[in-house]
């Protein structure tokens, strides 16, 4: 069976990624309505019966909305390291605490899900606890690094692995410097444990390019900090620095904040 995947919404108003087969597949991260979830996977044939499992990266609101709902009214099971756990049973963006559907999971220890074999990996990002996410299946490696501070050696070598390839963009260093944020959330974005700018997931994606990398994902674009063709043309570039050419090396999209992808076959 073939392998797909969708973007539901990314950046600071709510993540969630489906990937899966035509009868089964997961969920990473449940950052916007449970009512929102349903929607999109119903209009791209997939039934919220079909997942299996919740993946969560980290406890911030935009990565964990509906994980109660999910969780405890319809019983999907919800995996996350024991500190990012934590985090959600303290967060206030959470209505309903998890309980039975708590699942636990180690980085690096890798979690089956039928055919899919889900290994987390640390990232590092000012939360609780953070992960990314490197899925097997067949012949494909996929791999999400969102809300990532920088690409140290952990994250690029998962990065390194990858044939399918989520990466955060999440802001242009210039809009940042001179757009309204205050000084604080300026120097939490950009301080190396925020968020990747374009420059940087740019740079490293172009110097660390192998032709096993078939699609990229630039993910959680900021709304004011950032325009999806701004962070395309960014990497764009710099993979032409190299040589690398956009549609015939490597296909190329950044994902829209509150609109759905199309569904993607592997």
């Amino acid at each position: 069976m073939e392998l797909k995947f969708l973007s539901l919404g990314s950046g600071s108003s709510g993540n969630c990624y489906y990937l899966g087969t035509d009868d089964y597949g997961i969920l990473l991260d449940a950052g916007i309505s449970t009512r929102s979830i349903k929607k999109i996977l119903k209009d791209n044939g997939i039934g919220l019966e079909k997942i299996m499992a919740v993946f969560i990266t980290h406890d911030h609101a935009d990565h964990i909305k509906s994980v109660g709902s999910l969780g405890e009214k319809y019983g999907i099971p919800i995996y996350a390291t024991a500190k990012v756990h934590d985090g959600i049973a303290h967060s206030i963006y959470t209505d309903i605490k998890l309980s039975v559907s708590r699942r636990i999971i180690e980085k690096e220890v890798a979690v089956y899900i039928k055919d899919l074999k889900i290994t987390a990996f640390e990232v590092p990002h000012d939360a609780s606890d953070c992960v990314g996410y490197l899925v097997d299946y067949k012949h494909h490696k996929w791999v999400l690094a969102t809300d990532v501070g920088h690409i140290d050696s952990k994250v690029g070598d998962y990065i390194g692995l990858a044939n399918h390839l989520v990466v955060e963009a999440n802001y242009d260093r210039e809009m940042l410097l001179r757009g309204n944020y205050p000084p604080f959330l300026k120097k939490r974005i950009s301080n190396g444990y925020g968020h990747l700018c374009n420059s940087e997931t740019a740079e490293f994606l172009a110097a660390n390019f192998d032709l096993h990398l078939k699609n990229i994902w630039l993910c959680h674009l900021s709304k004011d900090n950032n325009h999806p063709d701004l962070a395309y043309k960014t990497v764009e570039m710099a993979m032409g620095q190299y040589g690398i050419r956009i549609g015939k090396d490597v296909n190329l999209v950044a994902l829209k904040r509150t609109t759905p992808s199309e569904l993607y076959v592997l």
